[in-house]
């Protein structure tokens, strides 16, 4: 109907007027990656880092722009190094000498 000269602002099916943001806000999701980024370093750090990677990543906005937060910055890197030190001591692990670390 927005063809006939009424715009789409009166019409309710708009994407304006139904779309809604159901999900946690990007604060929330910079702190739970943190959360997650430090837990990991002391247990199932080979799961809680992609996760903290992936709050962090969805808490900047998918994309690196200079107004990310702190949280979410840290989240991202320590969920990295998190990841990495998780997949070394697998690697030690699955040696003959029994741990690398």
């Amino acid at each position: 109907m927005a063809a006939f000269g009424n715009g789409t602002r009166g019409y309710p099916r708009s994407r304006g007027r139904t779309w809604q943001r159901t999900g946690p806000d990007r604060a929330t999701l910079g702190i739970i990656g943190t959360i997650c980024a430090v837990a990991g370093f002391f247990a199932l750090g080979i799961v809680l880092g992609p996760v903290a990677m992936f709050c962090g990543w969805q808490s900047m906005g998918r994309k690196w722009s200079s107004d990310h937060s702190i949280p979410a910055l840290v989240a991202l890197v320590l969920g990295a190094i998190d990841t990495l030190l998780s997949l070394i001591a697998l690697a030690g692990a699955a040696t003959w000498g029994h741990g690398l670390l």
